[in-house]
């Protein structure tokens, strides 16, 4: 499955997905943030039972305001549309999935 481009329209209908959700909240001028999306990409290609998406800050300001997003990158883990799971900054693909499973 491919990541998807989130936004404020599509938002809503994501997080009431029944699976679990990884948002990773970037910008096209982050360093750190063009390290993590092949990280993102791959693990949307080989885990079908995650719905996985991007939310642009600069964008969708309202999105990261709405979950406190202050550092990017930053991950964020719902479950029936609420959050499980959040972490700050660049991390390698076994940390990621680990919160995901977690």
């Amino acid at each position: 499955m491919a990541v998807i481009k989130i936004n404020s329209t599509n938002f809503e209908e994501i997080k009431k997905s029944e699976k679990k959700v990884l948002l990773d909240f970037y910008a096209d001028w982050c360093g750190p943030c063009k390290m993590v999306a092949p990280i993102i990409e791959e693990i949307a290609e080989e885990n079908p039972q995650y719905v996985v998406g991007k939310i642009d800050v600069d964008d969708c300001p309202e999105l990261a305001i709405q979950f406190g997003v202050s550092t990017i990158p930053n991950l964020v883990v719902l479950k029936d549309g609420e959050v499980v799971n959040q972490i700050a900054g660049a991390r390698p693909k076994p940390q990621i999935l680990k919160m995901l499973e977690e």
